[in-house]
């Protein structure tokens, strides 16, 4: 369905015809007319759906530009996803000159109450830092006509309930409520129960959240195997534009210097960085110069990335429901992305309900050898050195070329160039990442009709999946490199009240 149809204003269209959209995604379609009718919506969809607009235009349709009150609010999980949403709200908006404003942990609040004496007609913000501005009565939501609470499952399972529904009753009774999350755990339908009104649904399909683009795989090895098995895979599958997944923030500190040390290109993001610097971060990864990110669950959450090709959960989800949001940063618009999950002897059983949640068996893919990972490093060299040598600018080189083909055999050069391009052996760059305490082992269950034949059976063949250029970094050039952390919580639980926003 086109956007002209939907009932938008000239001034929308206009925004969203730059932005370069032309057909209304399915959340879009259903949604948009819903929420132009004053309707309550509880919407079931995961990141990179269109979301944002979804709930951002029919928002931005209702403001009034006489009104200097918040008229919206949009409360958001993480720093990230609400500086996005901020950032899109307001590229939107652009045409009926909305103020939008995004408030957050982690930066000057101060800064934050100048901004909002401009009086913004649509807030986003993050739980923790919303509640602050409220204890300060620096922002007044008496006059809200919408909220939103987007991505509603990962606020509570960062223990953000309480601050929410303290939230909601500085809000009129009057308001509408638009209600997004990926999936639909008892407690949001709790949610909607309690602070919505006769909520309409909308809901992607179940392959939809975990797509057939994404070949899922799981790699069984003990914790101490993990790292090497990861970066012998890299090297055989060379990725474009890999998220490596860790469950911890030290884990992620860890994970991410270890890369580096051997060569390649990557760097973490989590809650104890500063948001200047995750900033720096992200936007190094979603232009390319970085190869691999590696982050703890909610600080990739919500983080809309094209192009990235291979998700590795480094450490299983203690929840299979975090695990359709990792694997859903791949495998988007129609192009074909790969997930592997490594897993301990006694972490089978969250394989298990994994596969129970999506229908979807994963494969064992069998940890490649030291020689194998060697000629996946050298068939992505020789790919590189192929691409330079089609430049045309390689003959401006010719005569310091030909002086070292004179004093130097050809296949002397050619080695050393390859030597070059390629990464020692993993055994000549010893890493060290601590062990997490494992995952407390599931009660099984008296009836578990999971691994039936409902599943969905995958590609079954063992590919390398090879066809992406590597990007990283060889041996002699330095590579980006992340600060250190060493306070990562051990563990997994994140179910905390009063959650810290990471």
């Amino acid at each position: 369905m086109k956007f002209g149809e939907l009932g938008l204003s000239n001034s929308l269209l206009k925004a969203i015809k730059r932005s370069g959209y032309e057909e209304a995604t399915p959340i879009q379609e259903q949604t948009i007319p819903m929420v132009l009718n004053g309707d309550d919506v509880i919407g079931q969809a995961q990141t990179g759906t269109g979301k944002t607009a979804a709930f951002g235009l029919p928002i931005l349709e209702h403001i009034d530009p006489q009104n200097p009150a918040i008229q919206a609010l949009i409360i958001s999980p993480t720093r990230e996803l609400a500086i996005q949403t901020q950032e899109e709200l307001y590229r939107l908006g652009k045409d009926k000159r909305a103020k939008v404003q995004v408030v957050y942990g982690g930066a000057d609040i101060r800064r934050q109450i100048k901004s909002l004496k401009h009086q913004p007609e649509i807030l986003v913000g993050t739980p923790g830092r919303l509640r602050d501005h409220i204890r300060r009565h620096t922002v007044d939501l008496s006059q809200i006509n919408t909220l939103v609470l987007d991505e509603a499952d990962e606020m509570l399972n960062m223990g953000f309930l309480e601050d929410i529904e303290a939230i909601i009753n500085e809000t009129p009774a009057t308001r509408q409520t638009l209600l997004f999350s990926a999936t639909m755990p008892p407690e949001i339908k709790r949610i909607g129960m309690q602070f919505m009104k006769e909520p309409k649904t909308v809901r992607i399909q179940a392959q939809e959240l975990t797509t057939d683009l994404v070949d899922q795989y799981y790699v069984r090895a003990r914790d101490y195997e993990k790292f090497d098995i990861m970066t012998r895979l890299i090297d055989v599958q060379d990725p474009d534009l890999t998220i490596v997944f860790g469950r911890t923030k030290r884990r992620v500190d860890e994970l991410s210097k270890g890369l580096t040390a051997r060569g390649y290109n990557a760097a973490g993001i989590h809650g104890d960085l500063t948001q200047d610097r995750r900033t720096k971060i992200m936007k190094r990864f979603k232009e390319g110069k970085l190869d691999i990110l590696v982050a703890t669950d909610v600080a990739a959450r919500g983080l809309d990335i094209s192009g990235v090709t291979h998700v590795y959960n480094y450490d299983i989800p203690s929840d299979p429901d975090s695990y359709v949001h990792r694997i859903g940063r791949t495998g988007r618009a129609g192009h074909h992305g790969v997930s592997l999950t490594f897993v301990t002897p006694n972490e089978m059983d969250y394989l298990h309900e994994i596969e129970k949640l999506t229908k979807v068996r994963m494969l064992p893919l069998k940890p490649p050898t030291e020689e194998e990972a060697f000629k996946g490093q050298l068939a992505s060299a020789v790919s590189e050195i192929d691409e330079l040598i089609a430049q045309p600018s390689t003959q401006r080189y010719a005569d310091a070329a030909q002086k070292l083909l004179e004093t130097h055999d050809a296949l002397d050069l050619a080695a050393a160039l390859l030597n070059d391009m390629t990464k020692e052996a993993a055994s000549q760059v010893p890493v060290k990442i601590t062990p997490e305490r494992p995952l407390p082992r599931r009660k099984r269950r008296q009836s578990s009709g999971y691994r039936g034949s409902s599943y969905r059976h995958g590609n079954s063949s063992h590919r390398s999946y090879r066809g992406g250029k590597r990007t990283g970094q060889s041996k002699s050039r330095r590579s980006y490199r992340e600060d250190s952390h060493g306070n990562g919580r051990r563990g997994f639980n994140i179910r905390r009240r009063g959650g810290q926003e990471q």
